[in-house]
């Protein structure tokens, strides 16, 4: 009887599980990121931009693109690997969909902080729109970027040449995420529509609380559907003006020959 050694297929799945765990993760903390930056985007061009704000969506760019390529070079790797098991390789789709689909987010919210930043300067604050809008940011990228309170910046305005070369870098950075969005569906060829969202993180969004709200409605507008029928149905209302009507017309015919007779 052949003897099997079943210490290397522990190990292999084992280093496996390992491996999605850790592209998982990677793919939350991307997220979570990209959601600060959207956050931080929305107020370039308001009256609370500022230079913090630009320095803000530099870190958090920064931080972005640096999990990025990490979560590009993890997926990719065992993506291309035919020997990984069928139950983890459709694991590793699910998470390279939710990564492409959050690039592509993060290079629509740089394009437009490189557009709203080349239309409203910071060197010219008068050109700001006055939203209403009050208080920083600085705790939001804070948490995004797993840093203690980002210092704030004394400085309110941004020289022009300096504010130049922010948007060229920022260009560089953009071409950058492009490429490797196209790098990424040339070197990995996953199928979106293919893939088939499962588990305890694509759930019914409803908590708990939601749902028993929801019941409690549904109980409540049961109850009241009895109260809110008419008193009298449409049907009997009908018969009764016909009655009325033709009780009239009689009345009226009586009258006629009882004053002519």
């Amino acid at each position: 009887m052949p003897l099997v050694n079943n210490k290397v297929g522990d190990d292999c799945t084992a280093s496996g599980d390992k491996a999605l765990a850790d592209g998982r993760a990677l793919v939350d903390s991307l997220i979570k990121v990209v959601a600060c930056y959207r956050h931080l985007a929305s107020c370039v061009g308001g009256c609370t931009d500022s230079l913090q704000l630009r320095d803000e969506l530099r870190q958090t760019r920064e931080k972005a693109q640096m999990l990025a390529g990490d979560i590009c070079n993890h997926l990719t790797s065992h993506l291309r690997d035919k020997s990984l098991p069928e139950g983890q390789r459709k694991e590793m789709e699910l998470l390279w969909v939710a990564f492409s689909s959050c690039l592509e987010l993060l290079h629509v919210d740089m394009c437009k902080v490189l557009n709203m930043s080349g239309i409203f300067s910071l060197a010219d604050s008068v050109t700001l729109v006055h939203t209403g809008q009050e208080g920083g940011c600085s705790e939001v990228a804070a948490r995004a970027l797993s840093l203690p309170d980002l210092n704030e910046a004394q400085a309110k305005t941004l020289p022009a040449s300096l504010e130049s070369q922010e948007r060229s870098t920022m260009e560089l950075e953009v071409n950058q995420i492009d490429r490797m969005i196209d790098d990424m569906e040339m070197k990995v060829n996953v199928l979106r529509w293919m893939v088939e969202p499962h588990g305890p993180q694509y759930a019914d969004p409803l908590s708990s609380t939601d749902s028993a709200s929801m019941a409690l409605i549904s109980v409540d507008e049961e109850q009241q559907a009895p109260r809110s029928q008419p008193l009298c149905p449409r049907s009997h209302i009908f018969v009764l003006l016909l009655l009325f009507g033709v009780f009239l017309v009689a009345a009226t015919l009586s009258f006629c020959v009882f004053l002519f007779s």
